[in-house]
């Protein structure tokens, strides 16, 4: 591509296609996999906690070598795109294995089959998502390009990842009735649905690869910036406002993972009725919505208004309104899942402006560690930011699998024929144990996450504002 050369309208949608695909696949293990190995396959839950937490933070550590990897490689269809569509086909290959375990495996192998296949499921992912994402400035010129694509790529990933959330549990019910065969118990439509299902999600993640590798084309020399392990957290020393900012993400997010862990088994086993998967189906679609609306409308409306700092404060305190009445009403006997759009609102649409807010604060620290070190940190900083999203992640998934596992939910509390009311083979100290782990645990962690921001992160817009006149004034100098 030359430098006067615009990217067509064609290769920006084979883009935002190659997003949609891989985060139907992320959603897909970050979703289920907990809910598919521990309540249908029986596997302990403490067992699961420790494979999820124990493999992505080998993730988040693989991450810094699989970027090392593809900033070495050399071939004639660039350093990107292979890597891309090799850590596509391998990686749909391993989640169809990860949802497809053989009924033959029980006790201990189905542990190591679980911790196997989980763990080659994010190697494989880091394959390919490290390309995507670093393939960016292979084939645009920067400025408005460069941004509107990456606008474009968040957005499209955002639609896949509600694609998700929205037709899994519908999806997998029927797909199990139909291939399932007759007489079949409820648990064994579900094992049955995800092996189809995953197949299905699998097809189209490749399809969609293959479109965007055929019709991105990138430059065949272009630098990719790899931090290592050691750069990230020498980075964090040197900058303390980076530092103030990387642990309340990694709070925020624990505290909203959990919830989005064991939400399915609130509706399963809380909520409950015959009809728990509509009723989840339907929350996790508001929800969902919330959260877009959030990020595209509602943050830059308040923009207007507030400074970051101040929307930062107002989302905390929604999630946390949000938290108190979904206890208040889970610990009531209503059974419309209408109501629960009320705390919906408020967790979803805080939880979407605040991954917004956060990028803008890792930002924001960028200027000011090169005027406290002379140095911009950008590639490390950002880099940072994937590390403990997913080191949150994991830390999140053993602390809700340790809940499920003392509170003895799973298929075998009420084990039964299909269409049966699981809430009614829980008891109430369960139920409430479920309620207060959803939300006193994620409360504690939001309110923690406010103290340490309100003492630790001092940029507020004049300061930044500072920050950006000194550093012009220092190359000024230099010039």
């Amino acid at each position: 591509m030359n430098k006067q050369s615009k990217l067509s309208a064609g290769a920006k949608a084979s883009y935002g296609l190659g997003a949609v695909g891989k985060d139907m696949v992320y959603m897909l293990s970050a979703s289920y996999v907990l809910y598919y190995f521990q309540d249908i396959l029986g596997v302990s839950a403490v067992a699961m906690g420790a494979i999820l937490m124990a493999a992505r933070v080998f993730d988040a550590f693989n991450d810094p070598i699989m970027g090392m990897i593809v900033a070495k490689t050399k071939t004639r269809f660039g350093k990107f795109r292979p890597w891309l569509l090799i850590g596509t086909i391998t990686n749909a290959i391993i989640l169809y294995m990860m949802f497809t375990a053989p009924p033959t495996l029980k006790g201990s192998g189905l542990v190591v089959y679980a911790a196997v296949t989980y763990i080659l499921w994010g190697v494989t992912y880091t394959m390919m998502d490290i390309p995507y994402w670093s393939m960016i400035p292979a084939f645009t010129e920067g400025g408005k390009e460069r941004e509107g694509l990456t606008t474009l790529a968040r957005s499209c990933a955002g639609v896949g990842s509600a694609i998700i959330t929205i037709v899994t549990v519908m999806s997998v019910s029927a797909l199990g009735r139909m291939f399932g065969g007759e007489g079949i118990t409820d648990r064994e439509v579900e094992r049955v649905g995800f092996s189809y299902f995953t197949l299905g999600v699998a097809v189209l993640f490749i399809a969609f690869t293959v479109i965007c590798c055929l019709s991105v084309k990138e430059k065949s020399t272009v630098d990719m910036d790899s931090p290592s392990i050691g750069e990230m957290f020498k980075a964090l020393i040197q900058n303390d406002q980076a530092m103030a900012v990387v642990v309340a993400i990694v709070i925020v997010n624990c505290s909203i993972y959990i919830t989005s862990n064991l939400v399915i088994y609130f509706f399963k086993y809380d909520f409950g009725g015959t009809d728990w998967r509509g009723a989840y189906t339907l929350f996790s679609t508001f929800g969902g919505g919330m959260q877009i609306l959030a990020m595209m409308l509602l943050y830059p409306f308040l923009r207007r208004f507030f400074t970051s700092i101040k929307i930062y404060y107002i989302s905390m305190g929604m999630a946390i309104a949000g938290y108190i009445s979904l206890l208040v009403l889970a610990s009531t006997s209503m059974n419309n899942v209408y109501l629960l759009f009320i705390p919906g609102f408020f967790i979803f649409a805080a939880n979407g402006m605040l991954s917004v807010i956060t990028t803008v604060f890792l930002a924001n620290t960028v200027d000011y560690g090169e005027l406290k070190n002379g140095r911009r940190d950008e590639s490390v900083i950002f880099s940072m930011q994937t590390f403990v999203v997913k080191l949150a992640s994991g830390v999140s998934a053993f602390i809700a699998a340790l809940s499920l596992q003392m509170l003895a939910l799973s298929n075998d509390t009420a084990e039964a024929a299909e269409a049966v009311d699981y809430s009614l083979g829980v008891g109430a100290m369960q139920k409430m144990g479920l309620r207060m782990t959803m939300t006193i645990i994620p409360i504690a962690g939001l309110v923690f996450a406010i103290f340490w921001f309100s003492k630790k992160y001092i940029l507020t817009d004049e300061k930044i504002e500072e920050i950006a006149a000194e550093i012009a004034e220092e190359k000024r100098k230099i010039a």
